[in-house]
Formats: C-alpha cells, structure tokens, sequence
C-alpha cells in the first residue's frame, strides 16, 4: 500500500455502526467514529482524529436513520475527510462464517447470499453485518469489501471442543460449536508476545468482556476452547443475553408457559443476563453505581460464571500461565477485575491491587509480581484486526 492509500473498518451492529479510516503500509490509524441509536430515539454521530480530538458530531431527533442511510453518511463525511488518502478496500466484521468461511474472504453476490443462509444462528446479528455490505456495494460498486469473521479463529479446535453429543444427522447441518469474538482473542494473541515474550508459547485465558461477553482458552496463541458455542448467547451471562441455559428451560418456557419462538428468542436475547436479573440496567457502570440488591446479584452472578468458566478452560489448557481482561467491562471495571482474580486465587492469581486501581488503559500486568500465573488487561482492537486481514487479501488478489 502506498502512503495515502486507505482501508475503511465497519463494524456495524443491531443499532450502531462504528468506522475506522486506517492509512498507508504500517496501517496508522487516520480517524475512527460511530454512529448510535440507528432506527429509533436520537440518532448520535461522532468523530476523532487520531489523537482523540472531535472532528465531526451530529445528530438526528426527528428522523433516526437505518443502516443504509447510516453508512450513506458515513461515506460522505469520509470522502471530506480524507484529506489526500485514497480508500482501496473496506473491511467489515461478520460474525458468523458458519463452516464454509474459516478466514478472511473477498465479498461478493455469491458471498452474500451463502452468508445470509447463516442469519438463523446469529439473528441479532448477521443482518446487521451484512447491511453496510450492500450499501457499499451501491454505492462504491468498484471499491473491494473484504469479510472478516467472528468465528474463523475457533475453526481449529480440537473436534471434541466443536462437538455436541448429537446424532451425525443433525451435526453434519452444522450444529456444532462455532465460538466468537474471535477477532478481539487474535489480536490479544498478536499482543501478548510484545508484552512479555514468554507468553508467546503460554496457556492463557482471555475473558472479552462487554455487553456481549465470551471467555477463550489459547495455547501458544491458538483457540483450544471457548464459552460461546453454536450462537453468540451462550456461555457467559451478557448485558441482555442469558448465557449458558439448560435447554430444558426452552422447552419448558415453549410447553409450559405458552411462549412462542419469537418470545422465547427476545427473552433470551433482549430480555436477560444483567438486565434481566436487575430489572435495572444492562450496563455494568450503571449496576455498579447502584445500590439496589438486585444490581448486586447480576453482578455476583455475572463474577461467578466467570469463575465456573475459567475453571473450565484452565481444565481444556492443563494449566494456566496467564489471565487476560478486554472489552469494555474488562478493560474498565477494576471492581470486577477484583472479584474475579479473588476467586481464582486456588489458581495462583494474585493481584496488585494498585495497578487494577490504575486503570490502566493501554497493554498492562496487574498482577502481583509473585503471582503464578500473570494477569494483564489488552485494550480489544478487532478494528485493526479488520484492516491486517484487509491489507493481506489485497496484497494476495
């Protein structure tokens, strides 16, 4: 890639689309923004240089846009904004490749109409990913979109971490585990090893925490296991997803309670993880602040599973060198961090209490300099991620 020349990130989700303008070989970041709220309330737009000063706000009250409209404005304000770049490529996160689509790939019709067979087993997100696809495709016919997915760093598992115990005839239509965020766990492999190169051949848990929450096991920076399974909501309890559920409860919900599939996926979905078991909020900052009995239940309950989870893959590892926290409650909750590095103390993890409360907010080991096994926090960066698989299928087409 020449100097000025460009890739554009999407990330896009159910009701808000992040971007990030990504320059020249060494891919330094330009400008990153986001628009929220698409489809209802006050649609919010927001820009930063590279230094994280604002370069552009807006808002629609009257009239939210969709994801079409979205990323029409989007290309508009990238375009009087490039400022000399040139835009050779546009990287988008999807979430689900199902089996077909085990690394980055080249989007086109063919593509997309194979993913949208995909949209059952990641419905509240698939449509999302695809959306800014198309409106791309209108409106910049000639610029390469490349896909980048979810689930492409979990496809070498061992078969046994990717099986259910069904029958073949219902594996072979591709019930199996997929496992995700599986861009954040690659970059925070990519990471470790310039932290401390020891970890570069270590048995590591990562624990991507957010409003969408997974925890993934990686040996020598490959996936071995991972909480998520066949959708993104299983495994740990969620801003709004209930996690890991006996399926019997489904049936139960179904048989018992009259609900119908549309209501028992809302609930499960929408309806649940912290903000079902508070009644008051999916956001961590705001249970945290609260001192209702509820908050702290969803908290507690939330800090739990976590623990339950990392037993389970320090297990699939045998043996555990290294904890890492990312996503948004991972990088910013030091009371969280807390909780859950006390109860893996029968692990060897020992924190530093003064380097949590630091809140740190680049790469970071705040573990305690005796502690066995090492605890650091990896700010996520799937965006860069996006544009390092972006550059390398441009270079290779």
């Amino acid at each position: 890639m020449a100097p000025n020349d460009s890739i554009v990130v999407i990330n896009a989700g159910s009701s808000s689309i992040k971007f990030s303008l990504y320059s020249g070989a060494a891919l330094a970041l330009t400008f990153k923004g986001k628009i929220e709220n698409l489809y209802s309330g006050v649609t919010r737009f927001s820009a930063q240089d590279a230094q994280g000063h604002s370069i552009g706000e807006h808002s629609w009250a009257d009239a939210p846009l969709n994801h079409e409209a979205g990323m029409r404005f989007l290309i508009d304000f990238a375009q009087s904004h490039l400022d000399g770049h040139r835009v050779v490529a546009v990287g988008h996160r999807i979430v689900h490749g199902g089996v077909a689509y085990s690394g980055p790939r080249r989007l086109d019709a063919g593509v997309l109409a194979a993913l949208e067979k995909l949209i059952p087993l990641a419905p509240l997100h698939l449509p999302h990913n695809l959306a800014p696809v198309r409106a791309v495709m209108a409106m910049a016919p000639d610029v390469p979109q490349m896909g980048c997915f979810d689930t492409a760093f979990h496809v070498g598992q061992p078969p046994e971490a990717q099986a259910f115990a069904l029958p073949a005839r219902i594996t072979e239509q591709g019930v199996r585990r997929y496992g995700f965020h599986g861009l954040s766990y690659e970059y925070i492999a990519s990471r470790l090893p310039d932290a401390d190169p020891s970890l570069a051949g270590a048995k590591v848990v990562a624990a991507h925490l957010g409003n969408g929450a997974s925890m993934c096991a990686m040996a020598a920076g490959r996936s071995v296991a991972s909480s998520m399974g066949f959708t993104a909501v299983d495994g740990l309890p969620m801003g709004t997803r209930c996690g890991a559920l006996d399926p019997g409860v489904v049936l139960y919900l179904i048989e018992q309670l009259g609900m119908d599939v549309g209501a028992v996926q809302k609930l499960l979905y929408q309806e649940s993880g912290l903000l079902g078991v508070s009644g008051i909020s999916s956001d961590m900052r705001t249970l945290e602040q609260s001192g209702d009995p509820r908050a702290k239940a969803a908290i507690a309950l939330m800090v739990y599973r976590i623990g339950r989870e990392l037993g389970s893959l320090a297990a699939a590892l045998g043996g555990l060198d290294a904890l890492v926290f990312s996503g948004g409650i991972g990088e910013n909750s030091t009371a969280l961090r807390a909780a859950v590095c006390r109860d893996a103390a029968w692990l060897g993890v020992k924190l530093d209490a003064g380097a949590n409360d630091a809140s740190p907010r680049g790469v970071a080991r705040i573990s305690a300099a005796d502690s066995r096994v090492a605890v650091w926090v990896v700010p996520a960066n799937e965006e860069l991620m996006i544009a390092r698989h972006t550059q390398t299928l441009l270079e290779h087409s």
